[in-house]
């Protein structure tokens, strides 16, 4: 599984790119596992989703995906704030009412994708890190 054809320096050196590839990445991880995709980047009035997935048993998982560059700072999972889990919440909110899935068990997973400038890719995934 390599990076994109031109190369990890110019894929760090777009947040943009760098953020698409990792959303990429996390979601084959997590379809590895026997995952299926319900949604990419949901988007409405009240905020947006990364993935709307279904995991193993049923539950439909509200995936907020991390990319960096590094953790020299901060730890990627730190970085899910207060206004951006209150922002997926009503999204997810809304995405329940819409598709009249509200009866389903549900909650809300970060996975962080961490790409050095040098060395491996790690992915860890944080699950039910917070509820409606």
């Amino acid at each position: 599984m390599g990076l994109w054809p031109f190369g990890r320096k110019r894929l760090l050196a777009d947040r943009a790119r760098l953020g698409r590839w990792g959303q990429k990445r996390c979601e084959r991880r997590l379809r590895s596992r026997g995952w299926r995709t319900l949604c990419r980047n949901y988007s409405c009035k009240t905020g947006e989703i990364d993935l709307v997935m279904v995991d193993k048993s049923g539950a439909l998982v509200f995936v907020e995906v991390k990319t960096r560059a590094g953790e020299e700072f901060t730890g990627a999972e730190s970085c899910v704030s207060v206004g951006k889990r209150a922002r997926m919440a009503r999204a997810a909110r809304y995405f329940l009412a819409c598709n009249d899935v509200g009866d389903r068990p549900y909650r809300f997973d970060v996975v962080t994708v961490v790409l050095p400038p040098r060395g491996k890719t790690r992915i860890e995934h944080f699950e039910g890190v917070f509820t409606l």
